[in-house]
């Protein structure tokens, strides 16, 4: 379902020659859900009617001054009671504008919040290894201790300490 929702928007956008825009609008606001406890639970749930919903993410899209093809989906989502989904959308549509692109999305998982230098680092490997431009989707998880966990695509390469420490621990209890 979020794939369709993100095919029908990318279409729509790129007839309006709004791309760029749309999806900047839909990465500030994945951003705000997942920085916002509130924002998150009157999106998942069910307890709120839709004209809660509306008013508050209308609101919200006003304050970001989202393009107006954005505020529009956004109303047709939360119509259509889907507002559930919007992460996913978000998500699947950033995946079909990078690809749209040329570009490929790397999933960065981080022990700790990545400086400029690192990111542009880790970019400019992945495109030497991939052949194409790579945008970063960075997350912090302290639970790592130290490193980084990289997915692209369906590849995964796990550098994270966590990782080795639980491997010598194993190999510690066969030994």
């Amino acid at each position: 379902m979020a794939g369709r929702y993100a095919s029908a928007l990318f279409e729509l956008a790129r007839d309006s020659n709004a791309l760029d825009q749309v999806g900047s609008d839909l990465k500030s606001l994945g951003s705000l859900i997942a920085e916002s406890d509130d924002l998150t639970r009157l999106v998942r749930s069910p307890v709120f009617g839709a004209s809660e919903q509306q008013k508050a993410m209308s609101e919200i899209l006003k304050r970001m001054n989202a393009h107006g093809l954005t505020q529009k989906f956004m109303g047709l989502v939360i119509q259509n009671r889907r507002l559930f989904a919007v992460t996913d959308m978000i998500k699947a549509y950033q995946v079909i504008l990078a690809d749209h692109r040329g570009e490929m999305t790397a999933d960065v998982i981080a022990a700790q919040p990545l400086g400029d230098s690192q990111v542009a680092s880790l970019k400019q490997t992945l495109k030497q290894t991939y052949s194409r431009e790579v945008s970063l989707d960075v997350s912090v998880d302290d639970s790592l201790i130290g490193g980084l966990i990289v997915k692209v695509g369906s590849r995964m390469v796990d550098y994270s300490l966590k990782t080795k420490l639980d491997n010598l621990r194993i190999a510690m209890k066969e030994a």
